[in-house]
């Protein structure tokens, strides 16, 4: 196959091959790049520095001074200000009673990036709207220089923010990373950088679009939220489920760095090789009806947020995030309503929907529903 600057690839469709990739650093390197339309000469830039495009044992330096952040005190912040923002949100969209749940689902992720990395309240409106037009990869309406203007300003924001943590440190990344070491040195503000804007484009995508394509699914599958309504110790399995039916991020790139044999093919140096999620989650030999969105589907062991050392290092604070706004839609809301067209997004990357309009209903619980919930 061919990428789309013209080069060949390899593409890896199942389950046990794709597990195996990801699992397999030695030979499918992550340094050239995580993506087919990455930009060689960035990626060439930020290779070693940012975690998504380094290979052990520098991606799991980088890592732990990330995971460091994660204190049990941040840990409880962040998913108390999960909740209050996402009631903010669900009943701003109901006094609209018809809105774009696309839009809606937008403002939840960038909101949770914002407070992990430390950046204030008053600057999340900024945030949101500056992620959305830098990484609207895919989007209509997508404009290479507004969203290269876009990152501009993202980056002088870190960049100011960056200064003002090292002077005063909170329980934040930013404060981690402007404080943390590699091999005895300080990070450099370009790794500190990178690795922020790595964290908003991987949180916020994931999140966002695993939201809206798993309202649709119940919207397309009324059964499910009726079950899930009538028995919410269901969530965490409707979590998983939305996760690996949606596949926000369709694959992921590696570089073959060792000659190999691999799926019955001889791999050589230098090939590219694509790991298409979206197609390892739909593999009928590990998934049963794989097509059919089940909230009680077990085992699930899905591939969203990939596998081995770079196993998404957000995971659970998306699942929390997805658990505590699908929770207040159902306790919340009655099953909205389709308003018009879905239009999905054009793009090998992610697997997302860009519009979405709906018409909302509240719905007020019974006594005993609100115990439950």
């Amino acid at each position: 196959m061919e990428r789309e600057n013209g080069g060949p690839f390899w593409a890896v469709l199942t389950y046990g091959l794709v597990s195996q990739a990801l699992a397999d650093t030695r030979t499918f390197s992550s340094s050239r790049g995580m993506r087919l339309d990455a930009d060689s000469v960035a990626t060439a830039a930020a290779s070693g520095k940012m975690m998504v495009i380094t290979d052990p044992p520098q991606h799991g330096k980088i890592r732990r001074i990330v995971s460091n952040a994660f204190t049990p005190k941040m840990v409880q912040r962040l998913e108390s200000n999960m909740r209050i923002t996402a009631i903010e949100i669900i009943e701003q969209a109901l006094e609209q009673g018809q809105c774009d749940f696309a839009e809606v689902a937008s403002r939840l992720p960038v909101s949770v990036i914002c407070d992990m990395l430390g950046v204030p309240r008053e600057d999340w409106d900024f945030m949101l709207r500056h992620t959305m037009t830098a990484f609207g990869v895919g989007a209509e309406t997508a404009d290479p220089a507004e969203a290269a203007a876009a990152h501009t300003e993202i980056f002088l924001y870190y960049d100011e923010l960056m200064r003002r943590r090292r002077k005063e440190p909170q329980e934040d990344i930013i404060s981690a990373l402007v404080h943390g070491s590699l091999d005895g040195r300080p990070l450099t503000d370009e790794e500190v950088i990178l690795n922020c804007n790595g964290l908003v484009s991987g949180g916020n995508e994931t999140t966002r679009h695993a939201t809206i394509k798993g309202l649709l699914a119940f919207v397309q599958n009324p059964g499910q939220w009726e079950r899930l309504r009538s028995d919410p110790g269901l969530l965490p399995s409707a979590v998983r489920e939305i996760l690996r039916y949606s596949t926000p991020a369709m694959h992921v790139l590696r570089t073959v760095v060792h000659d190999t044999a691999f799926g019955g093919r001889e791999l050589m140096v230098g090939d590219a090789v694509t790991l298409w999620l979206a197609s390892a989650n739909r593999d009928e030999t590990v998934f049963g009806d794989p097509h059919t969105f089940d909230i009680e589907r077990f085992p699930n062991r899905h591939l969203t947020f990939a596998y081995g050392s770079h196993f998404c290092i957000g995971s659970a604070l998306a699942s929390t995030e997805l658990a505590i706004f699908f929770g207040e839609l159902l306790r919340r809301m009655e099953l909205p309503e389709l308003a018009g067209e879905v239009r999905r997004m054009y793009s090998n990357l992610i697997g997302g929907v860009e519009h979405m309009p709906v018409r909302l209903r509240r719905r007020l619980p019974t006594p005993g529903e609100a115990e439950q919930w």
